[in-house]
């Protein structure tokens, strides 16, 4: 109950800074779970951006987020009470949400991942080769994985700092930029056999693809760079994903 009156609270949020436009939908067949949306990550509103697509979408699903905000003191408490699923990243037990994520599939949840593992540093934004995790969970249970492409919300706020994610909210408070949510295609980890060599890093590899595929369509206006670039978000090509090979 916590977690659905969230869903409404982002509608509500979103509303004043951003124009929401979302497309898709799941299929009706995965409805009851269980199931894993997989969604590139542009900046640090796209997860309010996300949550108040996913009341538009009519799903609920369980979020993985950072560790570190189950420890703050008020939204800790809420990331618990929502049964959200906690990353410890770099940390020893980071595999122990592995775990969890299967889980939550077992008991037929939705849950909803960013595979990237981090906001895009990629300097047309697109999405950086991705960590296995996700897939690792998909292959292992046989939940189908569906790609939901984002676009948009890294005009609301910016990297970091205090005065550039003021600059950016007020900056948005009087444009109201589109902000586009797509709930895709199913991806297809048909031919991977689960415990053959590499097969995680394949599977990953094609959810970044189908991710990628499913942003060209939003921001087919944007193709190389985007409009609007953050002056305080790092570059790198570092984690610059390629096309796999089947």
């Amino acid at each position: 109950m916590t977690w659905k009156v969230l869903l409404g609270a982002a509608r509500v949020v979103v509303w004043p800074v951003a124009r929401l436009r979302v497309t898709g939908a799941l299929p009706e067949r995965l409805r009851g779970g269980p199931v894993i949306l997989a969604v590139n990550h542009i900046g640090p509103f796209d997860p309010v951006a996300v949550t108040a697509a996913c009341r538009v979408a009519r799903v609920a699903p369980r979020l993985m987020a950072t560790g570190g905000l189950f420890k703050a003191p008020v939204v800790g408490a809420v990331m618990r009470a929502s049964g959200h699923i906690r990353i410890n990243r770099r940390q020893a037990n980071v595999a122990d949400a592995v775990d969890d994520v299967t889980r939550a599939l077992a008991a037929g949840s939705h849950v909803l991942g960013y595979p990237e593992g981090r906001i895009t540093l990629d300097p047309g934004m697109w999405p950086e080769r991705g960590k296995t995790g996700l897939a690792r969970v998909a292959l292992a249970t046989g939940a189908p994985v569906v790609a939901v492409a984002q676009w948009g919300a890294h005009e609301v706020a910016a990297w970091g700092g205090f005065g550039p994610t003021v600059r950016a909210l007020a900056r948005a408070l009087v444009r109201r930029p589109v902000v586009r949510v797509h709930f895709g295609r199913v991806v297809d980890l048909g031919g991977i056999e689960p415990g053959a060599p590499g097969a995680a890093q394949r599977a990953t590899d094609r959810i970044i693809d189908a991710i990628t595929a499913e942003l060209r369509e939003l921001r087919a206006d944007e193709p190389r760079l985007p409009r609007y670039i953050d002056p305080v978000r790092p570059l790198t090509v570092q984690r610059r994903h390629r096309p796999s090979g089947r």
